[in-house]
């Protein structure tokens, strides 16, 4: 991911939903079609009942701006399913999950 920068937001709330920016133009990314990245990316979203928002913000490198999103994917995901020891009761501004 060296030359690229990505974001990423992730809901667990009941509520799918996913907004894909990775700032690709071209159809494949080495041998994967990028609309099969899209497709699995808005399947995961469905399937988990989550927001999902990533965006590249840069890039180069095709390869390496998909790389970028789903580390940023990745660590975004383990920080919505982490207990946060700061926290009493439920991280719901209307009290349940």
């Amino acid at each position: 991911m060296d030359c690229s920068l990505a974001f990423a937001a992730v809901d667990i709330a009941g509520r799918p939903y996913a907004k894909i920016d990775l700032k690709i133009d071209d159809k494949m990314v080495e041998d994967m079609p990028v609309e099969d990245i899209y497709h699995f990316l808005e399947t995961l979203a469905i399937s988990m009942r989550a927001n999902i928002h990533i965006r590249v913000e840069y890039g180069m490198n095709n390869h390496h701006k998909v790389e970028a999103a789903f580390k940023a994917l990745a660590l975004s995901m383990r920080q919505a399913v982490s207990i946060d020891p700061r926290r009493q009761g439920v991280p719901s501004s209307k009290g349940v999950i």
